[in-house]
């Protein structure tokens, strides 16, 4: 007679494999397994990324179309095409000695963790403006992820506030990455660079919702390995106004000859 089932588990033990459920990993365990494994798969993908040349920085010139510069230091020179007032620039790197760009616009700079911090959210949106925060002659990149208003109310939610600096490699990854010190957590409709003082080293221009549809802008600088943004609203733009605004910041850099 065959034995029953707890009788045959108990004879066949040490004959063959164990059932599943004899040798299943504990939940928390499994948990700690898959989220090692996700760590490892990202680290990988960041390890492997691409890296920045090491030839010194190149002139940075504003020909009112685009800017001009080694952006990852590779020997070429690369074009920064300005992305308006919504500040939605994009690199065209140089490839090789032919006359082919390949794009890289700066909602592909978010990393691993920033994508999928901002996954569930509605109404996430990526900002970035390129100029030169530390004044050693590589452009930087200034990124933001925030969450568009709720109707009239603004929300606070900006996963990416940092400070990429050059030189940066194609995908605008940094060759070290600091925080943009923000004071407020509202959402970042637009951002600018400027020079306005001619010191070398770029002023960031932070158009901020403050509900109702209206902006306030505000002027952050290079301070303490990073960019700090000041509490002070230097202006105040209605629905639309800001949009419209007149920028002639990015000249600051000088113009390229012929």
């Amino acid at each position: 007679m065959r034995p029953d089932g707890e009788e045959h588990l108990r004879t066949t033990a040490g004959t063959g494999p164990a059932p599943l459920r004899r040798i299943g990993v504990p939940r928390s365990r499994r948990a700690l397994v898959v989220g090692a494994v996700l760590v490892v798969a990202s680290e990988a993908v960041l390890l492997g990324g691409p890296r920045p040349g090491d030839h010194p920085p190149s002139r940075v010139c504003w020909d009112g179309l685009a800017l001009h510069a080694d952006v990852d230091a590779d020997g070429r020179e690369d074009r920064v095409v300005d992305g308006g007032a919504d500040g939605r620039a994009a690199v065209l790197f140089t490839e090789g000695d032919s006359d082919r760009d390949t794009p890289v616009t700066v909602d592909e700079a978010r990393g691993f963790w920033q994508k999928l911090r901002g996954a569930l959210r509605k109404g996430m949106a990526t900002r970035g403006a390129f100029g030169d925060f530390d004044g050693d002659g590589y452009l930087d990149l200034a990124l933001f992820y925030s969450q568009r208003d709720a109707g009239d109310s603004t929300n606070s939610v900006m996963p990416a506030h940092e400070v990429r600096y050059g030189p940066l490699a194609r995908d605008l990854s940094g060759s070290r990455t600091r925080p943009v010190r923000m004071p407020y957590d509202s959402f970042v409709e637009g951002v600018r660079t400027a020079d306005g003082d001619h010191d070398g080293r770029a002023e960031l221009h932070v158009f901020q919702s403050r509900g109702d549809g209206a902006r306030s802008e505000y002027v952050g600088r290079q301070r303490d390995g990073g960019v700090s943004v000041s509490r002070q609203e230097v202006a105040a733009w209605g629905s639309g106004e800001w949009r419209s605004l007149p920028w002639t910041g990015l000249a600051d850099f000088g113009m390229c000859a012929g």
